[in-house]
């Protein structure tokens, strides 16, 4: 099966050699699976032919906000229209959850009760009890009609949306690990509050969930679509 990756932001170049860019995340993380993988680097105005150019689509993570000025992002927004108009399956993560629900209707804000980053507990009526890495200020503040509330946290209400079957999107990073993110806060741990900061480094070490989440990943991709 043939997954494309929309890339929309990369890692910090201090830690690429040692982790790899954003794509690279997801396909170590979702090894072993049956998927094959191509990167479309969006962000520098590489798209794909057609959504009919892969089998399902995951968009990244990204620095950049859904709501900001930049030439890439409204034709990503069509793209995205257009492969959910079209039943591709769509999965997107952080800035992909956020640009999926802008796309198709929903309303995309910096939120003001400020940042939610490290380990991160979420309640799920779908995937049960899970527990991610979080690095974001930006929220889906208000989602899309036909998106449905499947996951939440005490910090965000809309943490991970389902669209019927054609598409899936978190707020957290499942393909995260607890060293890339003890890395991620050397490198940009200056940007934080610092009892936000100081509150990740104590959780870093934290259990996570990451590896049953792609179970569900690769259920979703997977699953019979009539």
């Amino acid at each position: 099966m043939k997954i494309g990756i929309l890339q929309t932001g990369r890692s910090p170049e201090s830690l690429n050699e040692k982790h790899g860019d954003y794509d690279a995340f997801f396909k170590r993380y979702l090894d072993g699976r049956g998927f094959d993988f191509e990167t479309y680097a969006v962000l520098d105005g590489k798209f794909p032919k057609s959504p009919q150019s892969a089998d399902g689509w995951l968009i990244t993570g990204s620095r950049f906000g859904a709501y900001e000025d930049h030439e890439w992002i409204p034709p990503l927004e069509k793209f995205l229209r257009e492969t959910f108009a079209q039943e591709v399956p769509i999965f997107g993560v952080c800035f992909g959850h956020q640009i999926l629900a802008q796309a198709l209707g929903g309303k995309v804000e910096k939120f003001d009760g400020g940042w939610s980053v490290g380990p991160t507990a979420y309640e799920s009526s779908q995937f049960g009890d899970q527990k991610m890495i979080a690095w974001h200020q930006d929220q889906v503040t208000r989602r899309p009609e036909m998106a449905s509330v499947v996951g939440s946290s005490d910090f965000c209400e809309n943490a991970i949306l389902a669209y019927g079957d054609q598409a899936l999107s978190i707020q957290p990073h499942p393909e995260f690990t607890a060293d890339f993110m003890a890395d991620l806060l050397q490198a940009r741990g200056g940007q934080l509050p610092q009892h936000i900061k100081d509150g990740a480094v104590a959780a870093q070490n934290d259990p996570l969930t990451r590896g049953s989440f792609a179970d569900e990943i690769e259920a979703f991709f997977k699953k019979k679509r009539s």
